[in-house]
């Protein structure tokens, strides 16, 4: 038996760089900085994230990210692990041992949390995970998931909805939450009432949608959504409410990116950011609609 402590604790299984900010180098900083214990487990480890268009490493497969969590559960310490979270799939036998995962995870600790991102496209650029990963999403991760953090392509993806008025994304919200999730989170989401310079995030949970809108910045990078999957399920274990994490998760997430646009930096600034997780420079108000 496992002795619980004050300290929350996420196992984070996803891809990792070296140089920059992606996947896991991208999500347990801010998880930390936030006072949260994180067991990254790594699904790849490369030099830089591929939007560079070359690499180094490699990518490991489903028995390795097994063998990782099969020597954390000998330490006897599942029991102590509230959430797990997973991004980026590479290929569908890890999707599978991330799945094999949390039901490790749950079988410790019933109430633990599983926050799945599920990675599999975005508007402009379409599908640009491997073939069958999308429908490993769809019918195995997203369904044992409690929470979601889609962007408005993958919520699309995912419902079967081709979405464009925000009654129109709620009846996919319901959808996706017919499917297991009870909270969703839609990022990047642009309806048909979104003005031009801004973009809209949109929280789910027990039949109440919460939005924040924010000023659309003009800076392409990733690990963005990365970031913002780890902060708002930290905040959503902390408070329990859709709105709250919301809230706080996307105006952390702005002051991240705002800084790294007026640095115009290739690479987003999660280290030297670092307050804005704790105190955000800019807040925004959440709404109910």
């Amino acid at each position: 038996m496992c002795e619980r402590s004050g300290m929350v604790n996420v196992l984070s299984i996803q891809s990792h760089v070296a140089y920059g900010h992606a996947g896991n180098a991208s999500a347990v900083f801010p998880l930390q900085r936030l006072g949260i214990e994180v067991w990254p487990v790594h699904t790849v480890q490369f030099s830089n994230h591929t939007g560079y268009g070359a690499w180094q490493g490699r990518v490991f497969d489903g028995p390795a990210v097994e063998e990782v969590v099969q020597g954390i559960e000998e330490r006897g310490v599942l029991g102590s692990c509230d959430a797990v979270l997973s991004g980026y799939l590479g290929s569908s036998d890890v999707g599978h041992a991330v799945v094999g995962s949390v039901a490790r995870v749950r079988a410790a600790n019933p109430d633990a949390v599983y926050c799945c991102d599920p990675v599999i496209g975005d508007i402009g650029r379409g599908v640009f995970v491997r073939p069958g990963i999308p429908e490993l999403m769809r019918d195995v991760a997203v369904p044992v998931a409690d929470v979601v953090t889609p962007n408005h392509f993958e919520l699309d993806y995912l419902s079967g909805h081709r979405t464009t008025s925000l009654a129109s994304v709620k009846e996919a919200v319901a959808v996706v939450q017919g499917l297991g999730p009870r909270v969703v989170l839609t990022t990047s989401l642009v309806a048909d009432d979104t003005p031009e310079d801004s973009v809209d995030l949109l929280a789910s949970e027990g039949g109440r949608h919460f939005r924040v809108r924010t000023p659309r910045l003009g800076l392409s990078v990733n690990g963005a959504g990365d970031a913002i999957a780890a902060l708002f399920l930290a905040h959503w274990l902390d408070t329990r409410s859709a709105g709250e994490a919301l809230g706080r998760a996307a105006s952390s997430v702005f002051g991240l990116l705002q800084r790294t646009e007026d640095a115009g930096s290739r690479e987003i600034l999660l280290v030297e950011a670092q307050e804005e997780y704790v105190s955000p420079t800019r807040t925004f108000d959440v709404s109910e609609v």
